[in-house]
């Protein structure tokens, strides 16, 4: 998306004064925690409290809809373990909650873990660790069953009312405002007395995304919100500006993660996921419903976004468009940016995530002044394992910065710089659909029909680019019919996270840490990682695609006229990435992106308008920065040879987080 002109910097709400922040640790506060000095407000929780004897239970939140339309409001399965301790000496707790459709079906985490039972249909496992770490420390953990999914009424619509309101519900009833029952179908209520209201939601892809669409309700009691590798609109999870990303829709997904009785009884919402989705592209009202973006400005959460620079499941501009938002919306944000493809921070950096979710929910939901709000709001991973921080993200030096393609010294192999190309320079390409970006990358330097490709000059010094990117292109199409990707490559050796291999940037090892206490049906201890890694001569950092066919309405695509010239501006993905002295910035036009985009009806050839391209780039320093980095440096020399780079991307199934 085109850079914001103002960038809204980091607020945090005001804490409350200190004589009614003493008087809420005494209230609320579990014993036992870290204190300072004597008298002192609380700075951690500690684990104090049994997790052996904590209370298992389950509860069915009224959803108040009825989306499976059976005559009676849907009731969704709200799985619960809280610290036995707190209500026996009168102390409400706040709430950690990961709403997922994936419980039963799939599993969560890199262990692929599901949701377990005893004979009495009490919750006996749940997946992951929030409840083994968190719970000790005085914390409830909640995980919903999304409506449609494992033990709840209703159906599921892929991010729409259903899904939304089936952890919404859930947030009303932790604060008094809904209600809840003790079975599915009984009368029996249940009440959160034992709940402070303060609710936190987290969750990676599937479940972040619901956590972001509860957020955009504005809901009250709704703290913050951790999405990790979330979705901020589902049109841009499916199509990219009207180009398909996968070869089917919305109601795919919705029947692989529905309970057997839920695809029986959720024929009509099957249906209209088929007819308001179509696969055409058209951004319609079903899309509009499912958009989180639009909505950002009625968020009242905080925000700690964690995303993988090169997730090609969840693409990067997800988190792009919505930080840009929750920035313009004044919301309270952090961000971690890693190497890596569609991975929890847990399994490539385990302690240091940990400690870091830690404080942020101790001061989030509890209030304790940790300092957390005090220190930098971005870690970005420069190398594997290596990561670096901000104060403010993007930094406030970033502006948005013109560069231009030019002609080179031979077909499709030309130049980047700050330069307008003359009037009447054009390069031509033939869409393979069969070649991918990391064809048109490997083959930089060397005439080829299907990329037109641009590079810099060897940097003469670093140029970081920080933020999202656009790009205009000026094409003439040869039939009506056409797609177009742009991809920013990194063209140096380096050694980076292999995101395109089985793990997405790490391994999964044979020995295991334990993050808390356990019990014999839910163990805290999972399989350690390591980051899996390739030597490279190229990175691409950034992608973006589009539909020629949408260059006058984004949301509507059109026949193109044969022989006719069209503009169209690009959405790239949101990155960091630096770009190291001696190494050379490339920006490369093409057509279908294997793996990545479904190809167009035909075959089209395309003549790119030199003069009327160029991208729109969020470069630290600016154009002085550019000009710097690009200033006195050698000449690059074409080399012949293809340079290496990770293997091609891989197709991906439509399924966000269920499966790698």
């Amino acid at each position: 998306m085109p850079i914001p002109a103002r960038r809204s910097r980091l607020k945090w709400r005001r804490l409350i004064p200190v004589a009614t922040a003493a008087l809420m640790a005494v209230a609320l506060t579990p014993a036992g925690v870290a204190e300072g000095a004597a008298g002192a407000a609380p700075k951690e929780s500690r684990p104090v409290y049994s997790y052996d004897n904590a209370i298992r239970e389950a509860v069915w939140v009224d959803t108040r809809t009825d989306a499976d339309a059976d005559g009676r409001t849907d009731r969704v399965a709200v799985d619960i373990v809280r610290p036995r301790e707190p209500a026996q000496q009168g102390r409400k707790i706040p709430v950690i909650m990961d709403a997922s459709p994936y419980y039963a079906c799939c599993g969560r985490g890199n262990e692929s873990q599901k949701k377990t039972y005893d004979a009495d249909g009490n919750p006996v496992r749940f997946p992951l660790y929030y409840d083994n770490y968190f719970v000790p420390r005085g914390y409830a953990f909640v995980a919903v069953d999304l409506a449609g999914t494992n033990r709840s009424d209703g159906c599921v619509d892929v991010g729409g009312h259903s899904d939304v309101q089936s952890a919404k519900a859930v947030v009303d009833w932790l604060n008094g405002r809904g209600k809840a029952y003790t079975t599915r179908t009984g009368t029996e209520r249940a009440k959160a007395r034992w709940s402070t209201g303060n609710t936190g939601m987290i969750g990676k892809s599937y479940d972040g995304t619901v956590a972001n669409g509860v957020a955009a309700t504005g809901v009250e009691g709704l703290k913050t919100i951790v999405p990790i590798g979330a979705i901020s609109s589902w049109y841009d999870y499916y199509f990219a500006q009207g180009a398909p990303l996968y070869d089917s829709g919305p109601e795919w997904l919705s029947d692989y993660v529905e309970s057997p009785e839920a695809r029986a009884r959720c024929q009509a919402v099957q249906k209209r996921l088929v007819d308001e989705a179509p696969r055409n592209g058209d951004f319609t009202p079903l899309w509009a419903e499912r958009d989180y973006v639009s909505d950002a400005g009625d968020v009242n959460a905080s925000v700690f976004v964690v995303h993988g620079m090169q997730d090609l499941n969840v693409r990067a501009k997800h988190f792009g468009q919505w930080w840009d938002a929750l920035a313009e919306a004044g919301v309270d944000r952090k961000i971690w940016l890693s190497q890596t493809g569609h991975v929890d921070p847990f399994d490539f950096r385990r302690a240091d995530w940990v400690r870091t979710l830690h404080r942020w929910f101790d001061h989030e939901l509890l209030g304790y002044d940790n300092g957390i709000d005090r220190e930098p709001m971005a870690d970005i991973e420069r190398a594997p394992d290596q990561w670096s921080t901000d104060k403010v993200w993007p930094p406030r030096s970033t502006d948005a910065t013109t560069l231009r393609p030019g002609k080179g010294s031979a077909p499709g192999v030309g130049t980047l710089s700050l330069k307008r190309a003359a009037p009447g320079a054009t390069e031509t390409f033939t869409d393979d659909p069969k070649l991918s970006e990391s064809d048109w990358a490997a083959a930089i330097d060397t005439s080829t029909p299907s990329k037109a490709g641009f590079t810099t000059q060897p940097l003469t010094r670093d140029l970081r680019l920080s933020g999202s990117s656009a790009v205009t292109v000026t094409a003439t199409p040869s039939t009506s019919t056409a797609h177009l990707s742009a991809v920013l490559v990194d063209l140096g050796p380096d050694t980076i996270r292999d995101y395109t291999a089985s793990g997405e940037g790490i391994t999964t090892l044979a020995n295991r840490t334990c993050w808390g206490p356990s019990t014999a049906g839910d163990s805290s201890c999972f399989k350690e990682t390591s980051a899996r890694t390739a030597n490279v001569d190229y990175t691409v950092f950034s992608r973006g695609w589009a539909d020629l066919g949408t260059y006058a309405d984004a949301g509507k695509g059109r026949p193109l006229t044969p022989g006719k010239r069209y503009t169209i501006t690009l959405d790239l993905h949101a990155s960091d990435h630096v770009v190291p002295a001696g190494h050379r910035l490339a920006l490369i036009v093409g057509g279908t992106d294997a793996g990545l985009i479904d190809p167009p009806a035909s075959t089209p050839t395309l003549a790119v308008d030199l003069s009327r391209t160029a991208a729109e780039l969020p470069v630290v320093g600016g154009a002085k920065a550019f000009a710097g980095a690009t200033a006195g440096s050698p000449a690059a020399t074409a080399r012949g040879a293809r340079l290496d780079g990770v293997a091609e991307p891989r197709p991906v199934r439509p399924i966000p987080g269920a499966t790698r």
